[in-house]
């Protein structure tokens, strides 16, 4: 077989910020930009990789959600429990620093975990937890 990744889904509270911080921070190139009835989905992706992608949606739009349901995962976006990604870079610390001055919320600076990888985490400004692993 030959499968890959082709887009994954990451919620977004807030799509200016979300925005900035993919296209900006991060340096991802943006895709796609549509709007529907007040709602918005971005989709970014890293330069150079055309064929994986990062949907940033709003997280009510997910057919089938009750009140208390959209509660819960606002709740969990915000304290970084709802989503993961896991990023890698050649250049971790440089990639850190420019997070860093960037003002994202940083979770842990770069460090070389027991398991083997060198990465550090922060959250995106919806509270998604991203993880960068250092390419070795």
């Amino acid at each position: 077989m030959d499968i890959t990744i082709h887009s994954t889904f990451l919620p977004h509270s807030d799509p200016d910020a979300s925005l900035a911080f993919y296209r900006d921070t991060l340096g991802f190139e943006v895709r796609n930009d549509v709007g529907y009835k007040g709602m918005r989905w971005i989709t970014v992706g890293p330069m150079g990789q055309p064929g994986t992608s990062i949907v940033l949606h709003p997280p009510a739009a997910t057919p089938g959600l009750t009140d208390d349901e959209r509660r819960t995962i606002a709740e969990m976006m915000a304290k970084g429990t709802y989503a993961m990604l896991i990023l890698a870079t050649a250049d971790l610390d440089g990639t850190f620093a420019r997070l860093q001055a960037s003002d994202a919320e940083v979770i842990q600076e770069p460090t070389e975990q027991p398991y083997g990888v060198r990465d550090c985490a922060f959250r995106d400004p919806a509270g998604n937890h991203i993880r960068i692993n250092e390419l070795r």
